[in-house]
């Protein structure tokens, strides 16, 4: 995202009228779950400064600060004290969608359920830049390794539901990536999911933010008769 993000972490970049991350906390308030727990790395001094407490948000913010970045699943380990015992949401930063946290009540649902998943995901058909996707999935629910029995596949949206057993194990403030515990939770059959097809964006470069903008802009004109 580079040079937009030289003095500015991605999460606090504007899309539309609010900062990238602002859009996720809105939608949490909407939905009742108040408690958010905020990891940040690279100048992420700017975001506890920026979001405060949560208060303007009607939520409570909590922040897990990383002295390196440890990339997502270290991150998760790290900030696990204050995640609990039970199984959490989690939303990736740096996505843009119109997804609603009121899903997550029933994934959490299907995670008590089925006590030796260790993951519920949200998947959405590829984007242009990652046609080859991540995962495919069962008509049951489960997921499965990319192309099982010739089935479509899907990408990750960066929004999942965890048991803390996905990432306990691994060392406290030691970078480590999430793609090897899903594939070895997936090997499994420990991981559920299902498929959303709604807006959803990976705001990955300058020029995906500069579209999703102008995308936002065009929605909010008034048309021309």
């Amino acid at each position: 995202m580079r040079p937009l993000t030289d003095c500015t972490p991605k999460p606090l970049l504007r899309v539309g009228e609010h900062r990238l991350i602002e859009h996720h906390l809105y939608r949490l308030a909407a939905c009742g779950l108040t408690q958010v727990v905020i990891n940040h790395a690279w100048l992420g001094e700017q975001i506890p400064a920026t979001l405060g407490d949560g208060s303007r948000y009607g939520l409570d913010l909590h922040y897990s600060a990383e002295k390196e970045a440890l990339e997502t699943a270290g991150g998760l380990r790290a900030a696990l004290p204050l995640l609990g015992d039970e199984p959490f949401l989690v939303i990736n930063g740096d996505v843009y969608t119109d997804w609603s946290p009121e899903r997550a009540q029933a994934a959490y649902q299907m995670l008590q359920d089925h006590p030796d998943a260790l993951a519920y995901l949200w998947l959405v058909p590829n984007p242009p830049q990652h046609p080859q996707g991540d995962f495919s999935i069962h008509d049951n629910g489960v997921v499965l390794p990319a192309g099982t029995n010739g089935q479509p596949t899907y990408t990750y949206s960066g929004i999942a539901c965890f048991r803390p057993e996905l990432v306990a194990e691994l060392t406290v403030d030691e970078p480590a990536a999430l793609a090897p515990l899903l594939h070895a939770a997936i090997a499994q059959q420990k991981v559920l999911g299902e498929i959303y097809t709604g807006a959803w964006h990976d705001i990955g470069t300058p020029e995906r933010l500069a579209a999703i903008n102008t995308q936002l802009a065009q929605a909010d004109s008034p048309r021309r008769v």
